[in-house]
């Protein structure tokens, strides 16, 4: 686990009366990552030519599963995130693509011309609704008038505009010695619903008028009248919608789980049908190249042998660490998969490079409970995580790795919190024994007195911090040399390294001595740290030129970052006292009604801080990672292992 998986680099030559059985047995083994054969003098592969007939019948179920799932009642709030649905899983059973082909084109005449004629009409009713909305919205304006709607229009003598007006003034002006009648009605304090008549002759002085916004409308009768038949013909719409959205939720709930499985084994068709594109071709054989762990070659062997009869040339070779093709697989324990994404986020390792993702894991815990500190907090990500775990783990593998994670992470919060004085900030001090000062337990472990109160001991806690990020850091060296030394790169851990334990040795005796006082040298020892200090330097300027120099200072400032472990831990601290200082005071600010807000400013106030802060602490424990440890020895830039197998997650195949 300390290095990505050892993979072997895989050949395999067949007939191509054998290559479709082949295909399949390596689909259903999922043991080989398939890349494009390089081969000089061999034609690319083609895809089959029934990728069509399955990528048709994907699209077209993808099309149904869509437009039924905007219309599928759903759970929302608190009951979803407690009980989410699960997919319901099809027993299937292995057959012919004809036979697959023939049960999709069976579902989709049953159900498609109806649920793409049902969304066709509800659009269509959607939109008459909102032409509704608006044609209301105009009659509502003209109203006032209480005129017949049928006059509004033009006819040879006469010519009638209704609409409304913000500047009824501007309008009889822009109108004046004109034979035109302006009949108006106040609507608001603005606006003026307003009739125009006039002499079809006037028409274009009618249309230049400035001032009035013309409302077309196409009804009979007074507003109030046209607005009581919309109102009933958008009931009478918005019933048949209703029917409508009825019968399609009906269809997805009843053929939900068959609509997914289907386009699941069409997708699964259609992935096996492709990829004979990446093979190698010549007039009768099939060249198929591409990975596989070095621990699965036999496996893959039997299967090459079992689906050829024998009649294939299978070659395997293990590649060199040194490898740049080779793909990454990181072999890790189930508790740690969760570890797996934050590498990922960063990059995964090259072939030749340790895979961090167990250090960069344990030490994002450690850290994480250091910064937020607080075992209230702590205790609260602990029952959060565990009620996951149990009741949602077994929806969800994501869920079940995450939460798992988060009860490693609320053990380690309610650890520290307990070593530095921290329930909710001083909750249990000032509101349960009735004296802030007191500190939550009294214990001594030989010369340590616990607990560590952080707001009045930051000191301490900074030397531990400081000691515990020389320890990340110096981690870092020995994975280095570790590394270097699988390389074969002997040269490159005197170079590289061992300088640094050197300067860490000797400068830091010195400063401990000449500047901090912390002991003192004896000549012997004194003149072994200065010859360490010395030696570590050249090594520097050797490697980096004179600008090496600087390497020293960038060390200091990786090393002094660790700070940021007390910094955020007493930010937490902080912000939870100001907190309770404020719940204690409100009863006093507030007489009775005081009394009540207390729980609900600690319960609010405490559960923003908590977000903040672990927030907070989680990028921070993340950029000490990437940072300040990956820096020591990690450059990453590895391909993902991505073998060539099924993935079922609406279907189960009986065996």
């Amino acid at each position: 686990m300390i290095f990505p998986s050892e993979m072997s680099r895989v050949h395999i030559l067949t007939h191509d009366r054998h290559s479709d059985k082949l295909v399949e047995l390596l689909h259903e083994a999922g043991l080989m990552e398939i890349s494009r054969s390089k081969l000089e003098g061999v034609e690319e592969g083609a895809m089959h030519p029934e990728v069509g007939i399955c990528a048709s019948h994907e699209l077209r179920l993808t099309r149904i599963i869509e437009i039924l799932k905007k219309y599928e009642k759903r759970k929302k709030g608190i009951r979803a995130a407690l009980k989410p649905s699960i997919p319901e899983k099809v027993k299937v059973r292995k057959t012919s693509l004809d036979k697959k082909i023939k049960q999709a084109d069976e579902l989709l005449e049953d159900i498609e011309g109806f649920v793409i004629e049902a969304e066709g009409r509800i659009e269509e009713i959607e939109k008459r609704v909102e032409a509704i909305r608006e044609d209301m919205e105009k009659l509502e304006k003209l109203s006032p008038l209480g005129i017949d709607l049928s006059w509004i229009g033009e006819s040879r003598y006469v010519i009638i505009k209704a609409g409304t007006s913000s500047d009824l003034e501007a309008l009889k002006e822009s109108l004046h010695g004109k034979d035109v009648y302006i009949f108006s009605e106040q609507i608001d304090k603005d606006t003026w619903a307003v009739l125009l008549v006039a002499h079809s002759s006037l028409k274009e002085e009618i249309e230049s008028v400035k001032s009035f916004d013309e409302i077309g409308v196409h009804a009979g009768g007074t507003p109030s009248n046209a607005i009581n038949s919309l109102i009933k013909e958008k009931k009478e719409l918005e019933k048949k919608k209703k029917k409508l959205i009825g019968s399609l939720r009906d269809i997805y709930r009843e053929r939900k789980a068959i609509l997914f499985a289907v386009r699941e084994e069409m997708q699964i068709e259609k992935q096996r049908r492709e990829i004979p594109e990446r093979f190698g071709k010549t007039a009768y054989t099939s060249l198929i190249e591409g990975w596989c762990l070095s621990e699965d070659e036999e496996k893959l062997k039997g299967i090459v042998e079992k689906a050829t009869d024998g009649e294939a040339f299978f070659s395997s070779k293990k590649a060199d660490r040194s490898s740049e093709e080779a793909p990454i697989h990181l072999k890790m324990p189930e508790w740690a998969n969760s570890f797996r994404t934050f590498l990922e986020l960063f990059a995964l390792p090259k072939y030749n490079e340790i895979n961090p993702s167990m250090f960069l894991g344990i030490s994002f815990i450690l850290f994480f409970g250091i910064m937020l500190g607080d075992a209230g907090y702590g205790s609260v990500i602990l029952i959060a995580s565990l009620a996951a775990y149990i009741k949602l783990g077994k929806y969800s593998s994501m869920i079940k790795e995450w939460s798992f994670l988060g009860i490693w992470l609320g053990l380690a919060t309610v650890i520290a919190g307990i070593l530095f004085n921290g329930f909710f900030g001083d909750f249990i001090p000032r509101f349960v024994y009735g004296d802030a000062t007191k500190a939550l337990y009294s214990l001594q472990v030989g010369s340590i007195h616990l607990p560590i109160d952080a707001l009045h001991k930051p000191l301490t806690i900074l030397v531990i911090t400081l000691l515990l990020g020389l320890a990340h850091l110096n981690l870092g060296f020995v994975l280095a040399m570790y590394q270097n030394y699988k390389r074969g790169e002997i040269k490159a851990i005197f170079k590289e390294q061992i300088p640094w334990f050197l300067l860490q040795i000797g400068g830091g005796a010195l400063i401990g001595s000449s500047l901090l006082h912390i002991w003192s040298l004896s000549p012997l020892m004194f003149y072994i740290s200065v010859i360490f200090t010395i030696i570590g330097l050249i090594a520097l300027v050797l490697n980096n030129g004179a600008m090496g120099l600087f390497d020293v200072t960038g060390y200091i400032g990786d090393w002094l970052s660790y700070a940021r472990l007390l910094a955020l831990g007493l930010a937490t601290a902080g912000m939870a006292l100001a907190f309770n200082i404020v719940a204690e005071l409100i009863p006093t600010i507030v007489p009775y009604v005081g009394i009540v807000l207390v729980p609900v400013i600690l319960v609010v106030a405490h559960f923003a801080n908590l977000l903040i802060q672990a927030l907070g602490a989680a990028i921070h424990s993340l950029r000490l990672q990437y940072v300040e440890f990956f820096g020591r020895f990690y450059e990453g830039g590895g391909r993902k292992f991505v073998p060539f197998q099924i993935r079922r997650k609406y279907t189960e195949e009986i065996k």
